[in-house]
């Protein structure tokens, strides 16, 4: 009907980017830069597989907003998330919040600045690196990719939230030992609709829809044929 992707049945993993940053957060931890590490994810109980993956990796605990809302911009939406994600960080009380840069379902990239500009927390977003001694007090310094290369931010204090590239690091597969332990490991259950957040939806996507098919390319003879079909027949040349 064209109201959105069809999920039934679909088989959900971590979004590859929170993925990127359970791992760092993990790291972070094997360094003695963190004292514990705690996996969140907003979702229906599907999430629990997920968080049970994050655990295996090196997560202490975790807690998991049960909501049914559909999660991919359909119906609960970035502000809305990251307003969950603030009940749940006043509650938590991290130094740090990390974050994947974007869902690869909507894209939308907005979950991670909203959360900082509802806490009023430094934030650094699309992280390459991340060196937790490298301010020298107690805060972040951080390589961020930007559309013509790299730059580097400075936090001078924490808490702060970081939200996660793809060259951030490679996320480790869990071993089978740590899956086991995964499944002794706490996962607290939060009901969204219970934590005052309103869930309403701000827009409204009206119709989703495949691309219109691409023709069959052709195979040319030569570089002077591909020029004069560039020429007269695509007209991107003149």
């Amino acid at each position: 009907d064209k109201s959105g992707v069809d999920l039934s049945n679909v088989k959900m993993s971590m979004n590859p980017f929170c993925e990127i940053a359970v791992e760092e957060a993990v790291r972070l931890k094997e360094s003695k830069a963190a004292d514990e590490v705690v996996a969140v994810s907003i979702g229906p109980k599907q999430c629990g597989e997920t968080l049970r993956t994050a655990l295996a990796m090196g997560c202490d605990r975790a807690v998991h907003v049960s909501t049914d809302l559909r999660t991919d911009y359909m119906q609960l939406q970035p502000l809305a998330t990251a307003r969950l994600f603030e009940k749940v960080v006043e509650s938590e009380q991290p130094d740090l919040v990390l974050m994947g840069k974007q869902g690869i379902d909507s894209d939308a990239g907005q979950t991670g600045p909203m959360l900082a500009a509802l806490l009023g927390w430094p934030q650094a977003t699309f992280a390459a690196k991340v060196d937790a001694a490298g301010s020298g007090d107690g805060g972040l310094v951080v390589e961020r990719e930007t559309d013509s290369g790299t730059e580097t931010v400075t936090i001078p204090k924490l808490p702060a939230v970081v939200t996660c590239d793809l060259r951030l690091n490679e996320p480790r597969y869990a071993t089978l030992p740590n899956i086991m332990k995964a499944k002794k490991k706490k996962v607290d259950v939060m009901d969204a609709a219970d934590m005052g957040v309103d869930l309403t939806a701000k827009n409204e996507v009206l119709e989703v829809y495949e691309p219109p098919p691409r023709k069959e390319g052709i195979i040319v003879e030569s570089v002077d044929e591909l020029v004069d079909k560039l020429k007269t027949e695509a007209g991107v040349l003149q």
